[in-house]
């Protein structure tokens, strides 16, 4: 194995997960040229990977009554002269870009009747946690299993832009900074209530402690939400001369949703004492970039895609009803309601 390519997972949580296996394959490989073939949104995630050589962006799976397109599959692959293919995702699109690709070995598991596509079709255990299931993919192939936390690097010049977008916002460089991701990509449902976000950044604001919310532009309408709730509980004050002056703290809160790339977002993380989020894919980022983690589950199951670590607390609710792995509630959404902002709150003090 010479030239290897790895075809990455679609989801950012999902692609910070096989990080662990990546670094198996890369130690037992150390002279060995690793690309990753990644779709666009998480493409950007591997230049902070430095068992990674190269990456290519690979285009959307091309739709059904798109011929062209179908006819093209695997060209972005097909002039690299990889002698080898590792597939995390499932898929049998990925399994025929790499066959049409014409790459001569194609490891993966064997799911999705893709088997036959396959040199090296590996049977998949269920019940394990998603990290677990991309290490015991290599692990079958026989790449030993090395540390089992998913980790990145995050360069000085992400870290230094990061702080210089920070102050852009209004903050001061010293006052403590917890991250808040209030958005989720799939679905509703695994979004903790906003006006419950906008409660716990007043509470840790009256700590002393400003808050800065992250997430893509899908999340914007959940922040600017949070952000109208918080400015109405700390409200600007006008001094003697009728210039407005921003309230104690600022509101504690500092609103960059949809102004970061994923070594931009990263680099903020570095510069928190917690994250408070959702099950998402910068819950996965944060926990790896070395940040400690108050994670809220409801519909999804904490048990497959909890940050690993001791550093980090996963809060959920009882109810009959969970995990139920739907993108909206058809109920109450007890599963997210029932867990209140004063034990979240308790959690990332904690972690502060």
């Amino acid at each position: 194995m010479k030239r290897l390519v790895i075809l990455a997972p679609n989801w950012l949580g999902d692609a910070v997960m096989a990080l662990p296996a990546i670094a198996d394959v890369r130690r037992a490989a150390p002279d060995a040229a690793i690309t990753v073939a990644a779709r666009p949104a998480v493409a950007p995630l591997f230049r902070l990977v430095e068992d990674v050589n190269d990456t290519i962006v690979l285009s959307k799976p091309a739709a059904f009554h798109d011929i062209g397109r179908w006819r093209a599959l695997g060209a972005e692959l097909a002039g690299g002269e990889f002698d080898t293919a590792l597939l995390f995702p499932n898929s049998m699109h990925a399994a025929l870009v790499v066959s049409r690709a014409a790459i001569p070995e194609r490891w993966g598991y064997r799911t999705a009747w893709r088997g036959n596509l396959l040199t090296r079709a590996i049977r998949r255990s269920s019940g394990l946690h998603q990290v677990e299931s991309y290490r015991q993919l290599v692990r079958a192939l026989g790449f030993q299993n090395g540390p089992i936390e998913p980790r990145v690097h995050v360069p000085h010049d992400a870290r230094d832009a990061a702080a210089r977008l920070l102050m852009e916002d209004g903050w001061d460089g010293h006052t403590p900074l917890v991250a808040l991701a209030p958005g989720a990509a799939y679905g509703g449902a695994k979004r903790w209530p906003p006006a419950y976000f906008a409660e716990l950044a007043s509470a840790l604001a009256a700590d002393g402690v400003s808050c800065v919310m992250v997430g893509s532009a899908a999340d914007a309408a959940t922040a600017e939400e949070i952000a109208r709730t918080v400015g109405r509980a700390f409200p600007a004050r006008r001094d003697v001369g009728g210039a407005e002056r921003a309230a104690p703290h600022g509101g504690g809160l500092h609103n960059l949703v949809g102004r970061t790339d994923l070594p931009a977002l990263a680099g903020i993380m570095t510069h928190c004492r917690a994250l408070v989020t959702n099950d998402s894919g910068a819950m996965h980022l944060g926990a790896a970039a070395g940040v400690s983690v108050t994670a809220v589950f409801g519909p999804t199951d904490e048990t497959v895609t909890r940050p690993l670590g001791d550093a980090h607390a996963v809060l959920t609710h009882p109810v009959w009803c969970r995990p139920c792995m739907l993108r909206d509630c058809p109920l109450d959404h007890q599963c997210m309601r029932g867990i209140g902002v004063e034990r979240v709150a308790h959690a990332a003090r904690q972690m502060l």
